[in-house]
């Protein structure tokens, strides 16, 4: 079972700003229900208790500048910091945190959002085939904003489809298809080596999406689980925050399993 978890919180929130000049992305709250109240919980809350509800025990969070506030509202819950000095990606984010891994396999999660399912299936996947990575994809309307895969059927797995992943590219000008991927992965240690390979143009940032492309050039295997149903509730920019707000007041659960 995987039970490290790698949470990216360096990133400068630019596109939530003012809010995020004060506040960081993963301190801003959502709706739930508990023991029968309405309550707003930071979408960092949401996400670890999203992981811890499939058995990860132990979290790494990458913070940067700004993360004091974030670093103190964790502070007494026995997690691992570590620092990104500078925003050069979310490659590099990862990077951060090898030593947490220890090699041993972790999710990453972004900070700006939490899925309403799949980190069930990610783990139980990994757990059976111990690929070098899964991913969690689904179909997006603009495929010029994501990172994309292109993918080979491989049936099915706990009622989601499967698929083996051949090409994996950041944000293409031609995209050649519309499956994006969500910013929760389960990786085995592979990962690190991919990124430490990948030579970036000066001010170009580390994305993750080389790390895994490079996976694959190297012969490794990624999968990527369908989403059809689940939705990753965004708090990165202000309209996807305003219908993450909505979705969440309206779905009022205890979890975010739903």
């Amino acid at each position: 079972m995987v039970n490290k978890a790698v949470i990216t919180a360096a990133g400068k929130g630019s596109r939530m700003r003012y809010i995020t000049s004060v506040l960081p992305k993963a301190l801003l709250p959502l709706f739930r229900n508990e023991e029968g109240k309405t309550v707003m919980r930071p979408v960092i809350d949401l996400i670890m208790d999203s992981l811890q509800e499939v058995g990860v025990k132990k979290f790494c969070i990458v913070v940067g500048k700004h993360g004091k506030l974030l670093m103190d509202y964790l502070f007494e819950r026995g997690v691992t910091f570590v620092f990104q000095p500078e925003p050069k990606g979310f490659g590099d984010a990862v990077l951060r945190a090898e030593d947490f891994s220890n090699n041993d396999p972790f999710f990453v999660h972004a900070d700006d959002g939490v899925l309403t399912g799949g980190y069930r299936e990610a783990n139980s996947l990994f757990e059976e085939i111990k690929p070098d990575a899964i991913l969690l994809v689904r179909e997006v309307s603009n495929p010029k904003r994501y990172g994309i895969v292109s993918v080979k059927e491989k049936g099915e797995y706990m009622g989601h489809k499967l698929y083996i992943v051949t090409q994996a590219e950041e944000k293409p000008l031609e995209p050649k298809s519309n499956l994006g991927i969500s910013a929760v992965y389960v990786f085995s240690p592979k990962i690190f080596q991919s990124l430490k390979r990948i030579t970036v143009k000066e001010n170009n940032e580390l994305e993750l999406t080389y790390g895994i492309q490079k996976i694959i050039e190297d012969g490794g295997e990624v999968y990527a689980i369908k989403l059809e149903k689940e939705k990753w509730l965004n708090v990165g920019d202000p309209q996807s925050y305003y219908d993450a707000l909505m979705y969440s007041y309206k779905n009022l659960t205890t979890t975010f399993s739903i």
